[in-house]
């Protein structure tokens, strides 16, 4: 072989080395685009498995939400609904839920394929779990709305009808697509060119749709509004609860946006931003709509907030940036508050603000996509009126097929079988009338109505040292224990006490005045406001003269009887001396001093009148005055000194002694029980009003005179409304003692 030969045949070799480096370059290329194409698939089914966990966990979102907001007496009753909603709208979206939603189309109007559906290809089974959770949750956004007064079994055919009719079918108008071609749309509504990325309209409204629609059916709870357009608040069995339910919500939105987007790429970020922001915002705007509104941080208000910036958000958390999810959040924070105000005022009873939430911000969301959407990123090839236009025909055919179609089927099932349960189940609590499910609270409060019924204080109440309630129920027996020990020392005493308000009562009788004065110019009367009088009054005769004293004790009851008593004693025994009036009250104050209770004062009158000379001699002792009647003048004798036993004095000089004629003139001295009487302008009348009351009962006989007045003060001071056990049987109690006396032909 030559040197060219051997050459030529080199270069073949070489070539066929080349040739052969170039087949594995590519085969190598395509096996690493191949890997990449894995990679990716897997990675977008893990993303979406995660996402529907997530989902899942808002159903323990909605069930702390809506039990945290109903009464107690409904919580077992919530909570098992949520549960039951979740596993029934499953098995009928995998029975025909999902044919009807994605199978093959009719018109664009619904699908007729994957019935009880069953595939060995991971990405089908992965969408499909992705949507069970969404279905799910549509149908328990009705559950909180509803609250309080559906039977079990009514709400688990409104579950059979979301899962089963309503969702599926709004889902393929919507989102049905092309398995093989994912461009290409099914449903009517989806080749329109209709936008709605994770279910504004196609989850969230759907579900506030049939809710109002239910709650038009079935009424407000009891007692919710009146007729005199009174609203009557019905607090949530626990607030917190409702908060950990909002932020659990919260966090489970992250795959309910996120796994909207059935994929693990580049976008995933701006949606979860979107989304958090648009919370975020929802909550400060619909807290300040509590404010304005209630003029304080109201909790229904800010656990709404973020939910409805959540739900604002979600038709288009892929397609705008994150300063437009912040008008967007905001707004739906506005327009959550405002449609609570608004269902208030229209008496809706929407226990956990669903309609506001998820309807409203729904529809709102909705409307944002094209207000908002960066369209020429998206490839939509309309303006934005035009996109407006497609968004409120999708809005409106939503509506109307959910709302119109659910309310005439409740409608015709109400009136054969009651959605509603009985005015005395919804009383009792559904706990009990639907579950028969009784909890120790219920048990307790059963215990303590029972005995406010009955007055039996011998019965106690259930005790469990690991339960709150059994705590509660323990400490309650412990202290009815002292109780009933504590009501038969009560009883006790108050027997003594009676007895001794009796001969207190009989000790006061014999003090006042019992001497025969007909032949004297003089009068007097005492109507106490209790059994014991404060006031007193008093005549001591002798043959030319008349020794008078009124007086009014501090206080009431029996302490007042005996300083009464004291006094009474007092002024006798210087009577009988014919002391000068200043100077029986300079004994009486020092000697009272000594022995009154501390605080206990007396203000007193003290005067005598000589039947012979015609002459008044009064001293006062911080009294009301003295009033001197001449024909229709009026003169006033005021006091010039403190009451009694307030300070010991040296002299009678303190005491003012008034002396005068009497010239066929009249001489009253009364208590503050006839001056501070209410007119009828709730007005006291004062000295002047007493003046005229005597004028206007002006009569020959001063004891007729003095009864008549009496008697009209004692009508105006009557407290009728009010009812003393044990206290003047027959309630006619006083707002003070009435005393008068009175000297003069």
């Amino acid at each position: 072989m030559t040197a060219a030969d051997t050459q030529i045949l080199l270069n073949k070799l070489q070539s066929n080395i080349n040739q052969l480096e170039l087949t594995n370059k590519g085969a190598l290329n395509a096996l690493e685009f191949r890997l990449d194409a894995i990679l990716q698939a897997n990675l977008d089914t893990f993303w979406l498995l995660i996402c529907a966990i997530l989902v899942f966990l808002m159903q323990a979102g909605f069930m702390c939400l809506e039990t945290g907001l109903s009464r107690n007496k409904n919580s077992i009753n919530v909570a098992l609904k949520n549960v039951s909603d979740f596993g029934i709208s499953v098995v009928v979206f995998w029975a025909f839920g999902f044919a009807l939603m994605y199978g093959t189309s009719v018109s664009g109007l619904f699908g007729t394929k994957f019935f009880f559906f069953t595939t060995k290809v991971a990405g089908y089974q992965t969408y499909f779990v992705f949507q069970a959770m969404f279905v799910a949750t549509a149908a328990t956004i009705i559950s909180g709305a509803v609250a309080e007064r559906l039977k079990f079994f009514s709400y688990i055919i409104i579950t059979l009808l979301v899962s089963g009719l309503f969702y599926p079918i709004v889902g393929h108008w919507s989102w049905a697509f092309n398995f093989e071609n994912p461009a290409e749309k099914f449903g009517w509504l989806g080749q329109l060119g209709y936008l709605d990325f994770a279910g504004a309209s196609v989850v969230h409204s759907v579900g506030g749709w049939i809710a109002l629609s239910v709650l038009l059916v079935v009424g407000n709870r009891t007692g919710r509004f009146r007729e005199d357009d009174k609203k009557k608040s019905f607090q949530g069995s626990n607030t917190p609860m409702a908060a950990l339910g909002a932020l659990i919500l919260w966090f489970g939105w992250f795959g309910f946006n996120g796994g909207a987007n059935g994929a693990m790429d580049l976008k995933i970020p701006l949606i979860l931003i979107n989304t958090f922001l648009s919370a975020s915002f929802g909550l400060i705007f619909s807290s300040v709509m509590g404010i304005i509104v209630l003029k304080k941080p109201e909790p229904l208000f800010m656990i709404t907030g973020p939910l409805a910036g959540l739900v604002s958000i979600t038709a288009s958390c892929a397609y705008v940036d994150p300063t437009h999810a912040i008008i967007i959040g905001s707004i739906g924070g506005i327009i959550s508050g405002s449609t609570i105000v608004l269902l208030e005022k229209i008496k809706i009873d929407d226990v956990v603000s669903a309609i506001p939430v998820h309807l409203a911000c729904g529809i709102w969301g909705t409307i944002a996509v094209a207000l908002f959407a960066n369209f020429e990123l998206m490839g939509v090839e309309k303006t934005r009126l035009e996109q407006i236009y497609i968004q409120l025909i999708g809005i409106s055919s939503i509506g109307a097929f959910c709302f119109i179609g659910s309310y005439l089927i409740l409608k015709t099932i109400n009136s054969f079988f009651p959605l509603r349960v009985s005015k005395i189940h919804e009383e009792l609590g559904l706990n009990i009338s639907e579950h028969n499910a009784s909890t120790d609270t219920h048990e307790l409060l059963e215990v303590l109505t029972n005995q406010a019924k009955s007055d039996n204080y011998s019965s106690r109440a259930p005790q469990d040292p690991f339960t709150e309630s059994g705590i509660i129920g323990t400490q309650y027996n412990v202290i009815m224990n002292k109780l009933e020990q504590s009501e038969k020392q009560k009883n006790k005493w108050k027997n003594r006490v009676s007895k001794e308000i009796k001969l207190a009562m009989n000790v006061q009788q014999r003090l006042m005045p019992k001497r025969d004065i007909e032949n004297y110019p003089i009068f007097g009367l005492n109507i106490p406001a209790r059994e014991i009088s404060g006031d007193f009054y008093d005549f001591y005769l002798h043959d030319d003269e008349v020794y008078f004293t009124l007086s009014d004790v501090s206080g009431k009851g029996v302490n007042a009887g005996m300083v009464m008593a004291k006094a009474i004693t007092l002024f006798k025994i210087f009577a009988k001396q014919k002391f000068k009036p200043n100077e029986i009250l300079l004994e009486m104050n020092n000697d009272l001093k000594e022995t009154n209770p501390v605080g206990t004062f007396i203000t007193s009158i003290v005067g005598r009148y000589n039947l012979k000379t015609d002459l008044v001699e009064i001293a006062n002792a911080g009294h009301q005055p003295t009033l001197l009647k001449v024909g229709k003048d009026f003169k006033e004798y005021p006091s010039s000194s403190m009451p009694l036993a307030v300070i010991k004095h040296k002299d009678e000089s303190v005491y003012q002694l008034e002396s005068f004629k009497l010239n066929g003139g009249r001489i009253y001295c009364f208590t503050d029980g006839f001056s501070e009487c209410m007119d009828e302008n709730k007005q006291e009348i004062g000295i002047d009003g007493v003046k005229e009351l005597i004028l206007k009962h002006t009569n020959s006989s001063l004891q007729k005179e003095l009864t008549s007045a009496t008697e009209e003060i004692r009508l105006k001071s009557l407290k009728k409304e009010i009812v003393e056990d044990g206290v003047k049987k027959d309630n006619d109690i006083l707002d003070d003692d009435l005393t008068i006396i009175a000297i003069g032909k």
